[in-house]
C-alpha cells in the first residue's frame, strides 16, 4: 500500500546518505544524456523499421527497454532530498527523514523492505553467481567458436541471421567447427547450439551448473553483467547499470566480428578466428574484456552486499 506523500520516516537501516536537490538531478540529467546518446542509432532504426544484426541483440535478447536504461536511480541506502517517493519509480521508493548523522532531510529513499519481498532470491542468486566467477581465473582461448556452433550443419533458411552471408560458405563453416576443440561453458550461448554441434562441446553445461561453470574470460558471461545490473534495479545506480550496457555493446561487436557473418557491409571488420592472426586478436580483446568486466563485477558484488536478501 503506497504511503501518502505527508508520511515520513525514519531509516530502518540506521539512517541515509543524503544527495542534496540539484547534486542528484545533475546525476540523473547526465545519466539521461549518456544514455540518449547510447540509444539514438537504435531507437531511429527501430522508428524506420530497420533491423540490425548486432546491436538489435542488445535489445531482442536483454529484455531492459531503452526508457527503462535511461530512468535513473542512486541505488541503495541514499536519499534523494526534496524527492517525493511516489514519483521516483514503480513504488520501490518511500518517504524518509533521517540520514546518517540523524538530521531530518524530508526526501525520498529505496524501500528496501519491499526490495526484499520481489528481489531478495534474484539478489542471493546474483551474489552467488557473480562472487564464484570473480574468483576464478579467466579462461582465454574460445575464439568466439559458440557462434559458428549455433549454425552448424543448418539449413540455409534456419540460420539466425539468414540476411547476412556466412563469410566462408556452409561448408567452410562446418570446417571450422569439425577442426576446433570447443570448449563452451556458457548455458546461454550452449542453449543455442545446433543439434549436430551439441555433442562436440567439451562441457555440457545447465542453467544448473552456471555456479560452477562460468568464467570471467567468457564473452556472454561478461555481457550479462549487464542483465544482472538491471535485473537488480531499481538496486543498482544508473550509472553502473549504464556501464554495464556499454560492456554488453563492446562485447556483442566482437562475439559478431569473431561470427561465421560476413558484416562488412554493415562496417564490421572481421576477426579472422580460422586463422593464427585472427585467434591472437581475439585472445588480446578477450583479455581486455576480462578485465574490464572485472571491476564492473567487483561494484555489482559491492551494491549485492547492500541489498537486502530473501
Amino acid at each position: 500500500m503506497e504511503r501518502s506523500s505527508e508520511a515520513v520516516e525514519a531509516s530502518p537501516e540506521g539512517g541515509l546518505d543524503v544527495l542534496d536537490a540539484d547534486t542528484w538531478r545533475e546525476r540523473e540529467h547526465r545519466h539521461h544524456e549518456r544514455v540518449d546518446a547510447l540509444l539514438a542509432g537504435h531507437l531511429d532504426r527501430r522508428r524506420r523499421g530497420i533491423a540490425h544484426p548486432v546491436e538489435d541483440f542488445l535489445f531482442t535478447y536483454y529484455s531492459h527497454r531503452p526508457a527503462q536504461l535511461r530512468r535513473w536511480h542512486p541505488g541503495p541506502g541514499v536519499l534523494l532530498e526534496g524527492a517525493d517517493h511516489r514519483e521516483s519509480g514503480g513504488g520501490w521508493y518511500r518517504a524518509a527523514a533521517t540520514d546518517a548523522h540523524g538530521r531530518t532531510v524530508r526526501g525520498a529513499a529505496l524501500d528496501t523492505e519491499a526490495f526484499a519481498a520481489k528481489r531478495g532470491t534474484t539478489v542471493e542468486f546474483v551474489r552467488a553467481l557473480l562472487g564464484a566467477v570473480q574468483q576464478r581465473p579467466a579462461h582465454l582461448g574460445c575464439f568466439g567458436l559458440h557462434e559458428w556452433a549455433m549454425v552448424y550443419r543448418l539449413p540455409a533458411e534456419q540460420v539466425r541471421h539468414a540476411q547476412v552471408p556466412l563469410r566462408l560458405g556452409a561448408e567452410g563453416t562446418d570446417r571450422v567447427v569439425e577442426s576446433h576443440r570447443i570448449r563452451c561453458s556458457h548455458f546461454d550461448a550452449f542453449r543455442f547450439f545446433t543439434d549436430a554441434a551439441r555433442p562436440r562441446n567439451g562441457l555440457q553445461p545447465t542453467r544448473d551448473s552456471q555456479v560452477d561453470l562460468d568464467q570471467p574470460g567468457c564473452l556472454h558471461a561478461n555481457m550479462d553483467l549487464y542483465k544482472w545490473a538491471y535485473k537488480l534495479s531499481p538496486g543498482v545506480p544508473g550509472e553502473l547499470v549504464a556501464d554495464c550496457f556499454e560492456l554488453a555493446r563492446d562485447i556483442r561487436e566482437l562475439d559478431m566480428r569473431a561470427s561465421p557473418y560476413d558484416l562488412r557491409d554493415h562496417g564490421y571488420e572481421p576477426v579472422r578466428i580460422e586463422t593464427q592472426q585472427g585467434k591472437a586478436a581475439y585472445v588480446e580483446a578477450q583479455r581486455a574484456f576480462a578485465e574490464r568486466a572485472g571491476g564492473l563485477r567487483a561494484r555489482l558484488l559491492e551494491v549485492c552486499d547492500r541489498l537486502p536478501a530473501g
